[in-house]
Formats: C-alpha cells, sequence, structure tokens
C-alpha cells in the first residue's frame, strides 16, 4: 500500500462570485446590444484595416529596397502598422478599447494626407486617398451608431 495522503475534493465555485464593492451593469446603464456589430463600425474597422495594411506593404517594401540603412526604418514601420490592425481587430469584435488606437490613427493620418497633397507626381494621389480615408474614419469612429455599439457612454452637453 502506497502512503499518499489524499486529496480533499473542493467545493464547487460559485456561479457568479461578487466582489464587495465590484459594479455590475444595472438596468439604467447602457448595455453593449447583443448580435452583429452595425454596419458603420465595420467600416471603421475595414478602414483602419486598410490603413494598416498600407502601412505594412510601405514597410517590406522599405526594407528589401532600401539598403542597409532602411532595414531599421522597415522594421520600425511594420511594428507602426501593427497599431492600426490591431485596433481593425478589436473594432471587428467590438472591444471598447480598440477605439482610441483607431481615432489616433485617423489624426495622425491627416497631416501625413496635408503633406502629401502638397507633394508633386503621384504622391498627390495618396495624399488625397489617405485624407479621404482618414476624415471617413474620423466620421465613422465618433458616430453615435458606434459609440453606443462599443458600449462607449454620450456624455450630456450642459
Amino acid at each position: 500500500m502506497s502512503k499518499t495522503p489524499r486529496r480533499r475534493p473542493r467545493p464547487p465555485a460559485p456561479a457568479s462570485p461578487r466582489k464587495p464593492g465590484s459594479t455590475t451593469a444595472s438596468p439604467a446603464s447602457p448595455a453593449v446590444p447583443a448580435g452583429p456589430p452595425p454596419l458603420r463600425l465595420n467600416l471603421a474597422a475595414a478602414v483602419a484595416a486598410l490603413e494598416g495594411l498600407a502601412l505594412a506593404g510601405w514597410g517590406v517594401t522599405t526594407f528589401f529596397t532600401g539598403g542597409e540603412t532602411a532595414i531599421l526604418a522597415g522594421l520600425l514601420i511594420l511594428v507602426l502598422a501593427g497599431f492600426p490592425l490591431a485596433a481593425a481587430y478589436g473594432l471587428r469584435r467590438a472591444r471598447r478599447w480598440s477605439r482610441g488606437p483607431a481615432l489616433i490613427m485617423q489624426l495622425l493620418s491627416l497631416p501625413v494626407a496635408w503633406t502629401m497633397l502638397h507633394s508633386t507626381g503621384a504622391v498627390i494621389a495618396g495624399g488625397a486617398a489617405l485624407g479621404a480615408l482618414a476624415l471617413s474614419g474620423l466620421v465613422l469612429l465618433v458616430h453615435p451608431a458606434t459609440t453606443d455599439a462599443l458600449g462607449i457612454k454620450r456624455t450630456a452637453s450642459s
């Protein structure tokens, strides 16, 4: 016979543990609607994903065609491409944290687009496309349907 100590079975955990002072959703607070995300939220995710993919393409191009000094720049651009891609992922899944990075990306894109518009050649068309994407992304992200879908409370104007 072995001398292995027997373990006592653990009691089952309660179904919904409540900590003192924890906040739970009350009927008065707005709840995140169930079901598929609204079209505006999906469009905002598509804009962020498109910007992230464009940045990733630029990073790969810089990495492979820029020479020895551009390898680090290409890697940096690839890392920066992760921010709008992560925001697009979060927006597609209606995560409220994703709105901040997406808004920051749109706001950073506007001065880049403005600079590209005041350039020469084919860069002007790229600036126009980037500006249109950034403006449409901003409008989609601040729309009330988007904020409601993300469960973000709107403040009342006083």
